[in-house]
């Protein structure tokens, strides 16, 4: 059953942004706005720790040595 969503106080420059984006797809806002919030939800994948460390050491990333040193000088500096 659809639901009816409402946006209130949106900023005049995101919802000329918004029409010009619908314009540039021959969309109406509202079919616009609906293919944003699809492409939001769809594309979410579901994370745990597990996956958000699996693909960390996909990328390769690391955290250089001297990292908990940064952070502890950060923290004193306050």
């Amino acid at each position: 059953m659809p639901v009816n969503l409402s946006i209130k106080n949106v900023p005049e420059d995101v919802v000329q942004l918004l029409r010009a984006r619908a314009e540039r797809h021959r969309r109406s806002l509202q079919v616009e706005l609906m293919a944003i919030i699809e492409a939001a939800v769809m594309n979410e994948r579901p994370t745990s720790p597990t996956a958000i460390l699996a693909e960390i050491r996909q990328l390769g990333l690391s955290t250089p040595a001297e990292a908990a040193a940064i952070i502890r000088a950060d923290r004193d500096a306050r």
